[in-house]
C-alpha cells in the first residue's frame, strides 16, 4: 500500500471515528441525581407552630400552620413571611390549579378555597358518615386533577374519595392502609398514595376521574421502626418525592429510589415552587425549608375552566396579562403524552376548534433559556391560534438540567411525528404543520426549520415512520446561530452563566461539533422551511439578518415584523398578543393549506 493510500485510509478513518464521537457526544446526559447537591437545604422560616401541606400559587408560596390555625404565606422575591387567613382552623393540606388554593379543612371535616381572606365550602364531607361510622370523616391531604375535579384521603376511614367539579362524592379508593399524602402522575393517569403506618407507596390507574383501578405497592420506605410516610410532590419527569420519618424520598415512577433529602427535623409535607420551578420546599417539625433541584416541578394549570362556587374576590392581575379561560367553542385535551423515553413521558395539550373537519396544526413550543418555562405559559397565544382555525399543541420538552441537547428538539421533533400518525384522530391536515416559538424556543422553531434533514436531531420519540419535516415556523426573539453570534461570545466568555454551556455540557470551542448541530443559521439550505421573524422594538430586531438574508438568498420566503414599544415576551402581553397571532395567521395561512372539500367524517 503506498503512502498516498495510507492518508486516506487514515483520514476515513478519522472522519469515522469523528462521526461515533459526535453520536456519542449527542447522548441526551441526564443527571446522577435530582437533587442539586451544590446548594444546601436551607430554613425559610421557623415561625410556625406546625407547618402542613403547601403549595404553591405562581408568585408565593401557601403554607397552612395546622396547629397555629392560620394560613401563612411566603413571597421569596421579599422574603416575607404574611398571614394570608388569620383564623383559618385546622388546616392540613393546601393545593393550587386553575386559579384556586383548595383546603384540606381537617377541624370541620369540609373540602374549602380560598377567596380573598375567607374559606369558602365547597363540599362537607359530614354526608360520608353514616350509622356504622364510628369516625367523622376528616380529609387529611389533597390533589386536583385537570379538571377540577378533587382526590382527599381519610386516615383514620382508610379511603381516598373524589370530589367531582360539581361537587358530587366518589369513593375512589375504599380500602388501603392508613391513606395519608397523595399526589398525581403528570399525564393525571395514576394516583400516588402514601401509607403513613406501613410506609408503603402505592398506585393506582385512573381508569376515569375517581375510578381507580386496584392498587399497586410500588416502593417502600426501608429506614427502621418509625412511622411517617407523609405528604406527597411530583416532578416534571414524574419522579415521585415523600415525606419519610427524616427524609424526603425520590423514587423514579415505577418505584425505583433514586435519592433521599435528609431534614434536620421531621418532614410533613413538600411541594414545588419559585418561579422557575426547581425549589423543592419542606414542611416541617421546624418549619419551612427549601432544596434546589435539578429537575422542576410542574407548574399549577392556568385559570382556565368555569368552576362552581365561583369567588367573589377575583385574583388581581396586571392589565398587560391576558386570559387564559379555554371558549367553549374549543376543545381542551391536556397532558396527551406524545413521546416515551423509558419511564419518561413527555406530554401536549391540545386546543382545537370542535369541528370535524381537517384543519392545520401548530406546534407552540415555550421558551426559558432552554432551563425554564412548561407548556402551559404559551397557553394565551395557543387559544388566540386555536380560534383562528388552528389544530394547536403546546408541547413541554425535556430542558436543560433534566437532559442535554439535543433531547429538547428530539422532543420537538417527536411531537410533529405525532401529530402526524394521529392525524385522523385529531382531525388535522397531515401536511400542514407549522410550528411557533420564542426566545429559547424560537430558536428550537428555527432548527425544526432548517434541520429536518439533520438524523442526529430527530431522536427515537416515537412514530419513525412519519415525517419529521414542517411546512412554516415562526421565530419571536430567539437565536439560530450558536457557532457564532451572541450565543458563541456568550460560550467563550468565561464570565458569568452561559445557558448554552450548561445545555450543550461544554463551551463552542469544547464542542464545536454539537453546536454546529445546534445552530440553524448554518444548516439553512434549500429544503428549510419559509420562516417569519417576529419581535419587540425593544427587543434587538437585527437578531437573525444573517439567517434572512441567506434564506432570501435561497428563494425562501421570510420577514421580520417588529412591534412598537414591545420587549421580550411581549407575545404574552396585551396589547401585543392579538396583532401578533393575527400576523401570524396571515403567515401561516400561505404555508399550511388544507385539502379542499374535506367534508366531515
Amino acid at each position: 500500500m503506498n503512502l498516498n493510500s495510507c492518508l486516506h485510509c487514515l483520514i476515513t478513518f478519522s472522519a469515522f471515528l469523528s462521526s461515533l464521537l459526535i453520536g456519542q457526544s449527542l447522548v441526551a446526559q441526564t443527571p446522577s441525581s435530582v437533587v442539586d447537591r451544590q446548594t444546601p437545604l436551607e430554613l425559610v422560616s421557623s415561625d410556625f407552630v406546625m407547618a402542613d401541606g403547601p403549595c404553591w400559587d405562581g408568585w408565593s408560596l401557601i403554607v397552612p400552620d395546622v396547629k397555629g390555625g392560620n394560613i401563612a404565606r411566603y413571597i421569596p422575591k421579599k422574603q416575607s413571611l404574611q398571614k394570608l387567613v388569620p383564623d383559618s382552623g385546622r388546616i392540613s393540606a393546601s393545593f393550587f390549579n386553575h386559579g384556586r388554593v383548595y383546603l384540606s379543612d381537617n377541624g370541620e371535616g369540609k373540602l374549602c378555597f380560598i377567596d380573598g381572606k375567607n374559606k369558602v365550602v365547597i363540599t362537607d364531607f359530614a354526608r360520608l358518615k353514616d350509622a356504622e361510622d364510628k369516625r367523622d370523616y376528616r380529609p387529611n391531604d389533597l390533589v386536583v386533577d385537570h379538571l377540577g375535579g378533587i382526590y382527599l384521603t381519610f386516615t383514620p376511614q382508610g379511603k381516598v374519595v373524589y370530589v367531582t367539579p360539581d361537587g358530587q362524592l366518589n369513593i375512589a379508593v375504599a380500602k388501603v392502609p392508613t391513606p395519608n399524602g397523595l399526589i398525581l402522575s403528570p399525564d393525571g393517569k395514576t394516583l400516588y398514595v402514601s401509607s403513613v403506618v406501613s410506609k408503603q407507596i402505592w398506585a393506582y390507574q385512573i381508569e376515569e376521574p375517581g375510578q381507580l383501578s386496584s392498587g399497586i405497592h410500588i416502593a417502600s420506605m426501608d429506614d427502621g421502626p418509625l412511622r411517617g410516610a407523609d405528604g406527597m410532590a411530583m416532578d416534571r419527569a414524574g419522579n415521585v418525592y415523600c415525606a419519610g420519618p427524616s427524609d424526603i424520598w425520590i423514587w423514579s415512577p415505577a418505584g425505583e429510589l433514586l435519592d433521599k433529602i435528609a431534614c434536620p427535623t421531621k418532614p410533613i409535607n413538600c411541594t414545588f415552587g419559585d418561579s422557575d420551578m426547581r425549589s423543592l420546599y419542606i414542611t416541617a417539625a421546624g418549619g419551612v425549608y427549601r432544596q434546589r433541584m435539578k429537575i422542576s416541578g410542574r407548574s399549577p394549570s392556568p385559570e382556565s375552566l368555569q368552576l362552581k362556587p365561583a369567588a367573589k374576590v377575583s385574583r388581581q392581575q396586571p392589565a398587560t396579562t391576558p386570559g387564559t379561560e379555554i371558549p367553549s367553542d374549543l376543545h381542551f385535551q391536556p397532558d396527551v403524552v406524545y413521546a416515551r423515553y423509558g419511564e419518561r413521558k413527555l406530554l401536549l395539550d391540545i386546543i382545537a376548534p370542535k369541528t370535524e373537519k381537517l384543519l392545520p396544526a401548530v406546534v407552540v413550543i415555550h421558551g426559558g433559556g432552554w432551563h425554564n418555562g412548561d407548556k402551559t405559559k404559551f397557553r394565551a397565544l395557543s387559544i388566540r391560534l386555536a380560534n383562528l382555525g388552528y389544530v394547536v399543541a403546546a408541547i413541554e420538552y425535556r430542558l436543560a438540567d433534566e437532559a442535554a441537547f439535543p433531547a429538547a428538539i428530539h422532543d420537538c421533533f417527536a411531537a410533529v411525528r405525532y401529530l402526524r400518525a394521529n392525524a385522523e384522530k385529531l382531525h388535522i391536515e397531515a401536511d400542514s404543520i407549522g410550528v411557533v416559538g420564542g426566545s429559547a424556543g424560537a430558536h428550537l422553531a428555527g432548527l425544526m426549520a432548517s434541520g429536518s434533514n439533520n438524523v442526529r436531531l430527530l431522536g427515537d420519540g416515537g412514530n419513525p415512520e412519519k415525517s419529521s419535516s414542517i411546512q412554516a415556523a415562526v421565530v419571536m426573539a430567539g437565536p439560530l446561530e450558536m457557532l457564532t453570534g451572541s450565543v458563541a461570545d456568550r460560550s467563550r466568555s468565561g464570565t458569568g452563566f452561559s445557558n448554552s454551556n450548561s445545555w450543550l455540557r461544554g463551551t463552542v470551542d469544547e464542542k464545536p461539533a454539537l453546536y454546529r448541530d445546534a445552530d440553524a443559521f448554518v444548516q439553512i439550505d434549500r429544503n428549510t422551511s419559509p420562516i417569519l421573524f417576529m419581535t419587540g422594538e425593544f427587543d434587538n430586531p437585527a437578531r437573525n439578518q444573517r439567517s434572512r438574508d441567506r434564506l432570501a438568498e435561497l428563494g425562501i420566503d421570510t420577514d421580520i415584523l417588529i412591534y412598537k414599544d414591545g420587549k421580550h415576551g411581549c407575545w404574552n402581553r396585551l396589547p401585543w398578543l392579538d396583532e401578533m397571532a393575527s400576523d401570524m395567521d396571515k403567515f401561516l395561512k400561505k404555508h399550511l393549506t388544507p385539502k379542499q372539500n374535506q367534508g366531515t367524517k
